[in-house]
């Protein structure tokens, strides 16, 4: 990412005296299907959080259209602006910095917060920070819980599945992801052939644990040492075992699939996620992504956790799915650091979480 010193302009005089006064941070986040707006002060406390979702307006088309996502997102970024601002009851001239999702994510859709964060920063003489998507579901557990480093974290999104150990403060490095589908992916398309609405992922939580039955599955643990994952081969066991009973005039449970699809991805996320953080001396492990939000994994990682004695931090509900206060916790983690984005930044949907470490 392009950066520039912004310690001449009058809004970075707050990184030589972060300590002495509060730091407001504006951040927006639109790199899919939900356009939010957040004041975080100090990184650690939401002033306010405003979030719009576009999940009724997807769900006919059984998933994110991008187009759509992006033409929403024009039509919602301002008035949600805005309403953060009331809801913090603070003017744009109190404010530090303004942070904006710059990638992973649907590239029309972190255009449009991309222009509206530049916008902002430049009509307030604002310094801009970049911000990766992943960094900012890890840090939103910054705004609930103390961290310890080093810790390790476990991201299980729509599109991301990933082992993340991070050293020290935003210094990241990747040591398992998925190699195929993702696991929020593997819960929609299942989800789909179970004919439950879009998103999936609620609905198939919901019959695995109203389920006594559940449907013998595989578990993907790949080589001895990976910390890889890999949920292709699931979905399709899954499709398979439907198609087999219905071929034979049979018709298997909806919970009894939908259990056993759960506690196979549950049992493999978290018994690799214990295994990395016993083999990297892990003081915390966190739980964090839109799939965090899942009882069933959250249920078993806290067993887990508390028969091998590691602490496990995860954010409330709402802090998990996508949302800008997380944004803006990652974004001070830049910004005391004086690490700053030029305005010629640019939407990167491919961005890599390591090059973005402080």
């Amino acid at each position: 990412m392009n950066e520039t010193n912004f310690a001449a302009a009058p809004a970075g005089e707050g990184i030589l005296d972060a300590g002495r006064r509060p730091v407001y941070i504006l951040a927006i986040e639109t790199s899919c299907d939900e356009t939010a707006v957040s004041i975080v002060r100090d990184g650690t406390e939401i002033l306010a959080n405003v979030v719009s979702s576009q999940i009724e307006t997807h769900q006919r088309f059984g998933g994110v259209v991008p187009e759509v996502a992006s033409r929403k997102h024009v039509e919602s970024i301002t008035w949600i602006l805005q309403e953060a601002l009331d809801k913090a009851n603070l003017h744009p001239s109190k404010l530090s910095a303004v942070a904006v999702t710059q990638g992973p994510g649907l590239v029309g859709a972190l255009l449009v917060g991309m222009v509206a964060a530049k916008a902002f920063a430049c009509a307030w003489g604002l310094p801009l920070i970049g911000v990766h998507h992943i960094a900012g579901h890890i840090y939103a557990n910054a705004l609930v819980h103390r961290l310890e480093y080093p810790f390790l974290s476990l991201v299980v999104s729509g599109g991301h599945t990933e082992l993340v150990y991070v050293e020290s403060e935003g210094h990241f490095r990747i040591i398992g992801q998925t190699r195929d589908d993702a696991a929020g992916e593997a819960y929609d398309k299942v989800a789909r052939a179970l004919k439950l609405p879009y998103p999936g992922g609620p609905h198939i939580d919901r019959l695995a644990l109203e389920s006594e039955e559940a449907l013998a599955l595989p578990r993907a643990w790949l080589e001895p040492d990976s910390y890889d994952f890999s949920f292709s081969g699931l979905k399709s066991a899954v499709l398979s075992a439907m198609n087999s009973a219905a071929m034979k005039g049979q018709t298997l449970s909806a919970g009894a699939v939908a259990r056993g699809f759960q506690d196979s991805v549950v049992e493999v996320l978290v018994e690799k996620a214990l295994r990395a953080v016993k083999a990297y001396g892990a003081r915390q492990l966190l739980l964090a992504g839109g799939v965090a939000a899942n009882k069933g994994l959250r249920a078993r990682l806290e067993a887990r956790c508390a028969e091998a004695g590691v602490p496990l931090l995860a954010p409330p509900l709402a802090l998990c799915t996508d949302n800008a206060a997380m944004i803006g916790a990652a974004a001070f983690l830049k910004y005391r650091r004086g690490q700053f984005a030029s305005l010629d930044l640019k939407a990167d949907p491919q961005l890599k979480l390591e090059q973005w470490s402080v």
